[in-house]
């Protein structure tokens, strides 16, 4: 690992849905149909990881059954190309765990002597210094930008595979940490659950489809909350706009919800965008479900003048009881690492998650 970005130290396991995928059963694995051959593979898979592995086991019986079901060739193809993509993908990232990563998001079009371009460069180069691995597309523009600020050994990038825009940009071409993917939903699949952070610069379609998947993830909770900055040039408008349409149409019409705009932050300073993601993570650390449990894990312990606060502004997000400070939950033993950190502990209501954002705004306060 060549990253001159400094992991950090508390580790933790990288799930990006906050959690909810943790457990594992042998409650239901499936069957093939055959108990013979479903006793072949549950042999196979024991000894392969040297232990009864019912995930192992549960992948091989859906592979097989694909194979026999009603699925096309080409289907086939797609299923097995998928799965191929993000086992390499995970390959990738997975020297890199412990260093926090922003996805940076932007156009292929845009050109090194526009202000945008320069923008993200600065910006980059900035996260970079506060601890961040940058994660681009690999393409030109916004993306070139990215990486050449990050530098190739702080840099990460996401090609896809097109018939125009598809070469590597020269600050990432050729490293190890480039990885090129055939489909877009396992490119973002990546971006998604590799990335601690995103930033928009102004884009198109590619840039929309980018954000609104992110926070569309976020807002429904089926990806774990982090920052999202949308970051104009100096005096550019772009995002200005955006968040016009957003307010005019989508927040007027009652489409989303106010407290869906603690979800995302639109600035035309750099410094500003940078100090947004910092910010988050002062105090804040991560967070899991364990059954109906939120689990809030923190640097620091919140002082009781900080509970009773909480107790009073956020109540309407717990579902039953109250705001908790404690040691690590029987379930988290999966995560050792993080046994020192103090937990704020509530049921919660899993929704409107962007009370959930202002919550841990307030954590970091």
């Amino acid at each position: 690992m060549s990253s001159n970005v400094t992991p950090n130290k508390i580790t933790q396991e990288r799930d990006f849905t906050g959690g909810m995928i943790h457990s594992q059963s042998c409650a239901f694995v499936g069957s093939t149909g055959e108990k013979v051959l479903d006793d072949k593979i549950m042999a196979l898979a024991e000894e392969i990881s040297g232990k009864k592995d019912c995930l192992l086991a549960e992948m091989m019986i859906t592979a097989v059954r694909t194979s026999r079901g009603a699925v096309t060739e080409g289907d086939f193809k797609m299923m097995n190309r998928s799965l191929k993509e993000m086992r390499i993908a995970s390959e990738v990232f997975h020297p890199y765990r412990d260093c926090q990563k922003i996805a940076v998001f932007g156009s292929a079009r845009t050109d090194p002597e526009e202000p945008e371009y320069q923008a993200a460069v600065e910006f980059s180069r900035k996260m970079r210094d506060a601890g961040f691995m940058t994660i681009t597309g690999a393409g030109p523009g916004i993306m070139a930008a990215g990486n050449e600020g990050a530098g190739r050994s702080d840099s990460f990038g996401l090609n896809i595979t097109l018939p125009f825009e598809a070469s590597a940009n020269a600050f990432i071409s050729g490293d190890e940490k480039l990885i090129d993917f055939d489909f877009f939903f396992t490119r973002k699949l990546s971006f998604v659950k590799e990335a601690d952070a995103v930033a928009a610069f102004p884009g198109g379609f590619g840039t929309m489809d980018e954000i609104f998947e992110t926070l569309t993830l976020i807002q429904t909770g089926k990806a774990a909350i982090y920052p999202l900055v949308l970051v104009d040039a100096k005096g550019g408008k772009y995002w200005k706009f955006w968040q016009q349409f957003i307010v005019e149409h989508l927040s007027r019409l009652k489409l989303i919800s106010e407290d869906d705009f603690a979800l995302y932050k639109v600035t035309d300073d750099v410094d500003e965008a940078v100090a947004e993601v910092v910010k988050f993570y002062s105090n804040f650390h991560s967070y899991r479900y364990c059954g109906d449990r939120l689990v809030i894990r923190m640097k620091n312990k919140l002082s009781d003048a900080k509970m009773k606060s909480l107790s009073a502004d956020f109540g309407d997000i717990v579902k039953s009881g109250n705001f908790e400070q404690c040691g690590p939950l029987a379930d988290e033993q999966n995560e050792p690492d993080l046994a020192g950190l103090p937990r704020l502990v509530f049921r919660h209501r899993r929704r409107n998650f962007g009370r959930l954002r202002k919550l841990i705004d307030a954590l970091n306060d």
